[in-house]
This record gives structure tokens, C-alpha cells and sequence, in this order.
């Protein structure tokens, strides 16, 4: 019989699944630890959902899944070998994955996903402006081999086709300040003033970054209509390198798979000192998505736009405490 795993250690891995994106840093994950199976529960937390940016949920399930992936490379690096199943429970909606960590008698610790686990603290979305540099066609392939590696496919846009994205992030943005709804979602989900200081969800006004003078780098404005004092403006990049993430298609399992990819992808390009930052903005209605597929193929669905580049990796933003997302049984 294996033997089980301390409370300490299963609040460590939880704590380090939990530093993963997610929309407006909302953070819509729980964690539930069977400690007689040594099964790790990943549930949706339906509470810190968005109704108006993402009615379907889709969102929220790449959060988790990015968050599911962190714990992954967290069990690896702790000797332990994550076996993991999606949707383990069709009739529980809820419930997103369930993670065995095995004991490694026997087995071979997956090297490839402990090395990640230097940099899961150092990845931060980066609001600011990135230089005029290429990136590497190696470090491209090695971006594309990562989201291949749990079945996404991560695509380098050429110049019409990421014009077409940027148009439509554009659209999204004057969508917003013409309606009401999504901005909605985007006030409950901002930390302005003292409460940026003390939040522990959400994105507080210290990662806004500066307002956007010049430049047509896709960075999402959290002010909104309202007043942010000291933030400043600055040019950003005129030619943005874009990638966008995709998948076969386009159901719960689909996204989970996508934010796994997504945090496989990020934490490879922080380990390659590029910043980064990620726009659902123009993908939250799924007939925008299909515009935003790549011309020539016309296959696959686009679940998110990445910006990566050289520059400030950005400010860590804040994290629930993780009893408050942790139930050991």
C-alpha cells in the first residue's frame, strides 16, 4: 500500500498550481486531496465565473486547466508521478480532473515537466511594452513543441493573418466601452486604490501597466472609464508577435487540453526570457474564434492569443491563500 502524502506537501503542490493565468485573475479553481487514494480533485468554482465575458464557461476551464498543468510539473518535480484524467465524471460538471500522484517506484519521473518548475513563480503577464526583436525560430519551434505535447497546436500568425487578430481585438475593445455587460465582469474583477495593496484575486491596479500612446500591441485597458492616477503612456510595439493557441475542437475537454498547452507554452518562453502576455478579448463569442483562424487552413479553434517579446515580465499579482482552495479528506 502506498503511503500517504503530509498535508504540508499536498499544500505546497496546490500552492504552486495555483500561481497558473487565469481571466481577470479570478482564480476559479478548488482543490480537493483524497488522502487514503492520493487523488488531487479539480473542481470549477462556478462562484468566480463571468457570466457577461464568458457565458460558456470556456475561459474558466483553460484557467484551470493551466492551473491543473502547474500542478502536474509541481508533482514531477517532487518525485512524484502525476496520473491524470479529464472529466473523470461526466455526470459531474464540476469536477475537471482527478490526479493520482503515484509514488515513482517503478516509474520514470517525467524530467521534461520538473525543469518547468523553476520559473512557475517567475511567469507573470506582462502589460508593457516589448522591443522591436524578433524571437528565434529555435525558440519558436520550442514553443510550438510544447503546446503539441498536450495536444494543442500553437501558431505564429503571419502579417495579414495577425492584422485580422489585431482588427478584431480592436472590435472587442469598442464593443466594451459601447456595453455595459462585459464591463461589468471587468469592475468586479479590478483592485483599484488601497485594495490593490491587500487583494488576494483579481488584477490590482500596479499590473494595468501604462496606457498605450502609439503602437497596435493587443494589451487589454483595465481602467475601463474609470480614473487611474500615475499610470502614465508610452509607445508600444508596432509589429507585435503574436501566437495563437488552438485546438481540434471546441468542447470542455478541448480547453482544458488548451490551458495546459497554454502554461507548457508560457513557462517554456519565460525559461527563454521572453515576456509575455494573453488576450481572450476577441475570442469570447465563438464566430469571432472561427474569424481568427489562420486563413489558409481554416481548421482548428482558436481558444488564445498570445504577445511575446523581450521586456518587463510584469508584476506578480495577487493569490488566494491555499486553504481557501484546499480540502484534504
Amino acid at each position: 500500500m502506498a503511503s500517504r502524502l503530509d498535508e504540508k506537501t499536498v499544500a505546497k503542490l496546490v500552492a504552486e498550481a495555483t500561481a497558473a493565468p487565469s481571466m481577470h485573475n479570478a482564480q476559479p479553481w478548488r482543490f480537493r486531496f483524497l488522502s487514503g487514494e492520493r487523488l488531487a480533485l479539480l473542481y470549477a468554482d462556478l462562484e468566480r465565473a463571468m457570466p457577461h465575458s464568458d457565458p460558456d464557461n470556456r475561459a474558466l476551464h483553460i484557467g484551470c486547466g493551466a492551473a491543473l498543468f502547474n500542478l502536474r510539473v509541481a508533482a514531477a518535480h517532487a518525485d512524484l508521478v502525476p496520473e491524470t484524467r479529464l472529466l473523470p465524471e461526466p455526470q459531474d460538471g464540476l469536477l475537471l480532473a482527478a490526479v493520482h500522484l503515484a509514488d515513482p517506484t517503478g516509474r520514470f519521473r517525467d524530467d521534461d515537466l520538473a525543469r518547468l518548475h523553476p520559473v512557475i513563480r517567475e511567469r507573470h503577464t506582462s502589460r508593457y511594452p516589448f522591443a522591436e526583436k524578433d524571437v528565434p525560430e529555435d525558440v519558436r519551434a520550442t514553443l510550438q513543441d510544447a503546446a503539441t505535447r498536450e495536444g494543442a497546436e500553437l501558431l505564429f500568425p503571419g502579417l495579414w493573418h495577425a492584422e485580422t487578430v489585431l482588427d478584431l481585438v480592436r472590435d472587442a475593445e469598442s464593443r466594451d466601452i459601447m456595453g455595459t455587460e462585459a464591463n461589468e465582469d471587468l469592475v468586479r474583477w479590478t483592485r483599484l486604490g488601497p485594495e490593490a495593496d491587500t487583494a488576494v484575486d483579481g488584477v490590482p491596479e500596479y499590473a494595468f501597466g501604462p496606457r498605450k500612446r502609439d503602437g497596435k500591441a493587443p494589451v487589454r485597458d483595465f481602467t475601463g472609464r474609470r480614473p487611474v492616477a500615475d499610470r502614465g503612456t508610452t509607445t508600444f510595439e508596432h509589429t507585435p508577435h503574436l501566437a495563437l493557441l488552438s485546438t481540434f475542437s471546441d468542447g470542455p475537454a478541448d480547453w482544458l487540453r488548451a490551458g495546459q498547452a497554454l502554461e507548457r507554452v508560457l513557462l517554456e518562453a519565460t525559461l527563454a526570457d521572453l515576456a509575455t502576455s494573453l488576450t481572450s478579448h476577441a475570442l469570447e463569442d465563438r464566430e469571432l474564434r472561427l474569424l481568427a483562424r489562420d486563413p489558409g487552413l481554416g481548421t482548428g479553434q482558436v481558444q488564445m492569443v498570445l504577445r511575446l517579446g523581450y521586456g518587463p515580465r510584469g508584476p506578480a499579482t495577487p493569490r488566494r491563500p491555499v486553504w481557501d482552495v484546499l480540502e484534504i479528506a
